[in-house]
């Protein structure tokens, strides 16, 4: 057999119509390729907005504005316009072995559902009392779920009724959405991925706990510590939780971005690091990696959702006692 006869076989067996066919068929796959996920879906936008953002944009028909305080009486007595109530805590459970876990894409695409969120919304997210957590989680869950406009309100509830901007009771009236979860597993790890990094040049494990939890002082988990390596910035270091003057402090309240920097500079930590953020739950994690990666840039960060409560329940290594330098 020889050239010729392939020819031939070519020649009698594909009609025009066929070959036609094959070529559509062929720039078909290569315009789809061409739009796949990595290269042509827009990256999602986490900010953090002030009161008066939320008033000049109260009448955008696209803005969800999303009350994510755990204690309803709190929403009851008072809310920012337009606001729904979904509590924090709805967003995790049980997963047959874990507790506190992130629900499945299923679920969370109800809620959000149920929320009058679709996956094409701008959503604001606030929370309010001890900790900005809630507010950074929903947030980092919209953006593992497809969603790409998302804002924080910084300060909070309290910070919002403070600057004197429109508060109501009235409960808003809005539609049920079909909403269509992309989940993006780019911004978070596993815990086979994270025994792979441990040691790793370049990677990084912050891991923002309480400084007694990290060094294993207090027996909570199944094993106590931290992840080998890992460096330790609780998460209130990033907000004016602890300032010094009673009238300012805020746990809802950023620092200034460059006090931040000042933070991750003492830590060593680069823009260039392959950064894993790890702590209790999964969910102290949020506030870093949202600060990290949406507000300074940082092009590297996830999640490992797992956090202590998985790890500690594996033969991976622990370390106990302060940071190692």
């Amino acid at each position: 057999m020889n050239l010729r006869f392939f020819r031939g076989i070519w020649k009698r067996s594909l009609k025009p119509s066929v070959l036609v066919i094959v070529a559509i068929a062929t720039l078909v796959g290569v315009s789809l390729f061409s739009i796949s996920p990595l290269t042509a879906t827009p990256s999602a936008k986490i900010q953090f907005v002030s009161p008066n953002w939320v008033t000049a944009n109260a009448k955008d028909p696209n803005l969800r504005i999303l009350d994510v305080r755990n204690a309803p009486l709190e929403y009851i007595g008072g809310h920012v316009p337009n606001a729904v109530h979904i509590a924090d805590t709805a967003f995790r459970g049980p997963d047959g072995f874990l507790p506190v876990q992130y629900w499945d894409t299923q679920k969370l695409a109800s809620i959000f559902s149920r929320s009058g969120v679709s996956s094409n919304s701008r959503v604001l997210v606030y929370s309010d009392a001890r900790d900005i957590l809630g507010s950074t989680m929903v947030a980092y869950l919209l953006e593992r779920s497809g969603v790409k406009d998302i804002a924080v309100l910084d300060g909070g509830y309290t910070g919002y009724k403070a600057s004197g901007q429109p508060v109501v009771k009235e409960y808003p009236k809005y539609k049920f959405t079909q909403f269509a979860v992309q989940d993006n597993p780019s911004i978070r790890v596993n815990l086979q991925q994270v025994g792979e990094l441990i040691g790793k040049p370049g990677v990084v494990f912050i891991d923002p706990r309480p400084g007694d939890l990290f060094r294993g002082e207090k027996d909570i988990w199944v094993r106590n510590g931290h992840i080998p390596g890992a460096k330790n910035i609780p998460w209130p270091a990033f907000t004016e939780a602890e300032n010094s003057q009673e009238a300012l402090k805020n746990p809802h309240q950023l620092k200034s971005l460059d006090e931040i920097r000042k933070i991750l500079a003492d830590k060593k930590i680069k823009p260039s690091d392959d950064v894993i953020v790890s702590c209790s739950t999964g969910r102290e994690a949020t506030l870093q990696y949202v600060v990290l990666k949406h507000l300074l840039g940082y092009p590297k960060v996830r999640i490992y959702d797992g956090s202590w409560t998985e790890y500690s329940t594996s033969n991976l290594p622990v370390e106990t006692g302060p940071e190692k330098v």
